[in-house]
């Protein structure tokens, strides 16, 4: 081997190395930008975990909200019953009397 095969040889080994090293880096630094949009994606969720638990309905408030609405809902239906008795006495003969 030469003294100019030699030095070919170390360039493109040194060459070789570079790139390597260069595309260890890169990942690297892909890595770590990950990692922070991660983290960053952590902390975003547990603020609006603290604002949904803040803002939006308890289970107590749901729980009067349904009982509510099941009032209400039997309320129109004692209506409806009472409307059928009234239909029932509307249809009924008018008794006559004796002339």
């Amino acid at each position: 081997m030469t003294a100019d095969q030699l030095m070919a040889a170390v360039g493109f080994g040194i060459m070789v190395i570079g790139a390597i090293f260069g595309a260890f880096w890169k990942m690297w630094g892909l890595i770590k930008e990950a990692g922070d949009k991660g983290t960053k994606a952590q902390q975003d969720l547990a603020a609006h975990k603290l604002h949904a638990a803040e803002t939006f309905a308890t289970k107590a408030g749901m729980q009067e909200q349904t009982a509510q609405l099941l009032r209400a809902i039997e309320s129109v239906g004692s209506r409806i019953d009472g409307l059928h008795e009234r239909l029932d006495r509307a249809f009924e003969r008018p008794t006559r009397r004796a002339s």
